[in-house]
């Protein structure tokens, strides 16, 4: 299964933000809890409705991203 599956934009869900699929919940909230320090089980203790696999979607997703762009520092 390709993991990026697991992530979705709709325009009518949090105003077209990626989302894990089947959830409110923005692929930005999770990669900005893991850049606060927070572990996956911190997360997924936080949003009981996440596996460890959306997490590895959001992170693939963000590294997708990051080869498509160059953000000046």
């Amino acid at each position: 299964m390709n993991i990026l599956k697991r992530i979705t934009v709709d325009p009518e869900v949090c105003h077209g933000k990626a989302c894990i699929s089947g959830s409110r919940i923005p692929v930005s909230v999770i990669l900005d809890n893991l850049a606060a320090g927070h572990n996956r089980e911190e997360i997924l203790k936080s949003y009981p409705s996440l596996n460890s696999a959306d997490i590895d979607a959001a992170l693939a997703y963000a590294a997708l991203l990051a080869k498509e762009r160059h953000i000046a520092l």
